[in-house]
């Protein structure tokens, strides 16, 4: 597929505003997404510290955190229960969409898909610009329910009802719940805007000579994420519209039979199942929204850290499409303690085991892929590396929850807590970090300090053990989630010592994130300046200049002649061969069935010198 935007771009007359702030770049908008999402993983990390030690360290007197929660601590300096459920809620709502969902997606997707496929932006730039500032809009409203009278909603990050439908049910149940409804109504319309404008880049806009079979792993997951959210948020959007509409309009779509006071209220017909099914049907294809990314950004910094040729590279595209599609038919498994059909149940068991082939594949091709690497230990690599791990360990639990008869005895306990943040939470953050190490000189023309990196990775990644390991043992153990006290059962207060170590562990986790930030603000104005390809990497993005300006490439787009995984290659006189150098120049590395491209080749010169002289003779418009 030729590129549609091969034309040399002419200089644009930018002022402060469409540069930094109202920009169609897409590089800045996905600077403007990546900050975003360092505030809001701060903010979410600091509520999560906090309700942390209410559930440590109970009997603390929490009076001189007055100044910052107010009226929310008590005159014995405890938490507010409703105000400790607040912060749970919007713990797991800022983490899952905010940060992971947009953070992850929003930075990588817009900075890599036009510079690894050879576009000069994205399809449009105005429905980028646009779905950045829906999520900046999105994110204001959610976080103004902070500071209101009535607090941040509190019915869980998920949002059952009736506790949700309801506005009377509870403080956190108004107003609150009112803003947390719009701001994710808001958050779908951005994403649903970002997804359409990534599937229609990588469709249309490829440069010559990059088929499919020739993208890089990240464009592939990239992709294949948009594909899945364009297809699952609307359902969440409908959902959260039929809620507004129980809230506000009188109808009864989640409310049957339901007493407030002891009087009836008028609703009949509704459901609360209904929620729990439009819900879960993006929910989980959210966990590989998340997922997915990361992985692709891993399977990059692997290979390239590694000085190896992603091993499986087919194989690993094909585990994406299967993950794509199976996503979307194992949402039920959520819901096995809601009275479904155990024979329903045993079906939606099957197809959550079978989604484990797919992950399993990615698994062992990572671990073959470094299997005799010439490793190199940047802090891209370890957080890589680090993010293999927590995958693997937290889908080995999902094997666990996935079994509807172990799930019973499981559901709502600490085991889900620590299944869901290992391998959704913690893996996608670490392939977050690595992404971020491994991009930071494509972003701003410099590099972070390695000494901080990893000293920063191994405070992370053993942390996130000490914090989530120990609440499998306490889910075995029976011990409910999104209690706001223990102490007052001798069967939990039993494990007091436990919930120490793991508000410990979570405060030194928050702690060697500080130095991340500093790091990466740092960096930014006083970094070692970096040179065009520092990584010695194989893919488009690293043939642009270190400070790339609107347009991406100075000259034509480059074509493509080679898959971007050629590392180490027998024969070759370097061990990378970037994508854009000819078959033509490297005989002494070239395989037998790399020899039958030549003739493709000639006819990608031949249509690139048909484009420069088109250009030429129309003065370069």
């Amino acid at each position: 597929m030729e590129s549609l935007t091969d034309e040399v771009p002419h200089p644009h007359r930018l002022n402060f505003l469409t540069t930094y702030v109202f920009s169609q770049d897409h590089k800045m908008i996905a600077k403007q997404y990546l900050i975003t999402g360092i505030v809001w993983a701060f903010i979410g990390g600091l509520l999560s510290i906090l309700f942390r030690l209410q559930l440590g360290f109970p009997d603390l007197n929490l009076e001189g955190l007055r100044w910052l929660l107010g009226k929310w601590i008590t005159p014995e300096g405890k938490l507010e229960p409703e105000f400790y459920l607040g912060m749970v809620t919007l713990h797991g709502t800022i983490m899952v969409f905010f940060v992971l969902t947009a953070g992850l997606s929003g930075t990588f997707s817009n900075l890599l898909i036009p510079l690894q496929i050879g576009a000069r932006d994205m399809a449009s730039g105005f429905l980028n610009m646009l779905s950045y500032w829906f999520f900046l809009t999105a994110s204001v409203i959610m976080l103004s329910s902070l500071f209101i009278s009535t607090g941040p909603a509190s019915g869980g990050w998920v949002i059952y009802p009736p506790l949700s439908a309801l506005p009377t049910a509870s403080g956190g149940s108004g107003l609150g719940m009112t803003l947390w409804l719009f701001s994710i109504a808001l958050f779908i319309v951005s994403q649903l805007m970002g997804s359409l404008n990534y599937i229609t880049t990588v469709i249309n806009l490829r440069t010559r000579g990059l088929s499919f079979t020739r993208m890089p792993l990240t464009i592939w997951s990239f992709f294949l994420t948009a594909v899945l959210g364009t297809l699952s948020f609307p359902v969440l959007f409908s959902a959260v519209l039929l809620l507004i509409f129980d809230r506000s309009f009188g109808t009864s779509f989640y409310i049957s039979e339901i007493y407030i006071g002891g009087e009836a209220l008028p609703n009949q017909g509704g459901s609360a199942i209904l929620f729990q099914h439009l819900f879960w049907f993006l929910g989980h294809p959210e966990v590989y929204i998340v997922v997915m990314p990361a992985l692709g950004i891993t399977s990059d910094v692997i290979s390239t850290n590694a000085r190896k040729p992603i091993f499986g590279y087919r194989a690993m595209i094909g585990s994406l499409l299967g993950i794509t599609l199976l996503a979307f038919i194992v949402w039920a498994h959520h819901m096995f303690v809601s009275g479904m059909n155990p024979f329903l149940g045993s079906i939606f068991m099957f197809l959550t085991l079978i989604i484990a082939v797919p992950s399993a594949v990615k698994g062992f091709n990572y671990i073959t892929t470094l299997w005799r690497g010439n490793i190199v230990f940047t802090p891209a690599m370890l957080c890589a590396i680090g993010m293999v791990s927590l995958f693997v360990a937290g889908g080995i639990t999902g094997i666990i929850l996935g079994n509807s008869a172990l799930d019973i005895q499981l559901h709502d306990t600490y085991f889900v807590v620590a299944h869901f943040h290992l391998v959704m939470g913690s893996a996608s953050f670490m392939g977050l970090l690595a992404g971020v190490y491994h991009w930071f000189p494509k972003l701003y023309g410099r590099l972070m300090n390695r000494t901080l990196g990893y000293v920063h990775f191994w405070i992370t990644f053993i942390g996130l053990y000490c914090v989530f390991l120990p609440m499998h043992y306490l889910g075995i153990a029976g011990f409910p989630r999104r209690y706001y006290s223990f102490s007052s059962y001798d069967l939990n207060g039993s494990f007091a010592d436990l919930n120490q170590f793991i508000s410990i562990a979570a405060i030194a986790t928050f702690s060697a994130q500080l130095l991340f930030i500093y790091n990466f603000f740092h960096s930014i104005f006083r970094g070692k300046r970096a040179p065009q390809n520092p990584w010695r990497s194989n893919t488009l993005e690293w043939t642009t200049p270190v400070n790339v300006g609107h347009g991406n490439w100075e000259g034509p787009v480059p074509a493509v002649y080679r898959w971007p995984y050629d590392y180490s290659k027998p024969g070759a006189s370097e061990d990378f061969i970037p994508q854009t150098v000819p078959f033509s120049q490297t005989p002494e590395s070239n395989l037998p069935e790399e020899q039958e491209l030549l003739a493709q080749e000639a006819i990608i010169h031949s249509l690139r010198q048909n484009q420069e002289e088109i250009s030429a003779k129309s003065g370069g418009h």
